[in-house]
């Protein structure tokens, strides 16, 4: 089947998709978008987070029909055309990248934090992120990032 979609705003389609392949699929191997990971492929682990219709969802368990004609905007979707996002570049600058798997997944839900929540208190930015597991950085630098987004878009309003 054919899949027409609009990813990070512009018309896509995806052609020879079988009915039980996955959104995450479609977006890394028919598109040529690797930025959302395929980890636990169960919707465990956050990694493949991108938004369909603006609400965040774990592309491993959207089947790829579920997006057709709708619009998903993935983490390369947040940058613009030469600045990163000011999530995506509080993550560099807070050191909460290091393995990077988790990462796009955490851009993805924080990027969703700081736009519904300007001044999210720790126990919502906890809550906001608990579906996102990392391995690697301990969670304080991507706690650090997440405060740091918040207040940088404070300082933008």
């Amino acid at each position: 089947m054919r899949v027409n979609l609009t990813v990070n705003g512009e018309p896509r389609q995806a052609d020879d998709v079988w009915p039980g392949e996955s959104l995450l699929y479609v977006l890394r191997e028919r598109l040529g978008l690797p930025g959302s990971k395929n980890a636990c492929e169960q919707g465990e682990c956050g990694s493949c987070t991108v938004y369909l219709d603006d609400t965040p969802v774990c592309a491993c368990l959207v089947a790829a029909g579920q997006a057709e004609g709708r619009a998903v905007r993935t983490v390369e979707g947040l940058a613009g055309e030469e600045d990163l996002d000011p999530v995506q570049q509080a993550f560099v600058e807070a050191g909460a990248v290091q393995c990077g798997f988790c990462t796009p997944g955490l851009i993805v839900a924080t990027h969703d934090l700081v736009r519904r929540n300007a001044k999210p208190t720790d126990p919502e930015i906890r809550e906001a992120l608990a579906g996102n597991l990392c391995r690697c950085t301990g969670y304080e630098k991507i706690l650090d990032a997440v405060r740091l987004a918040a207040a940088r878009r404070e300082e933008a309003r």
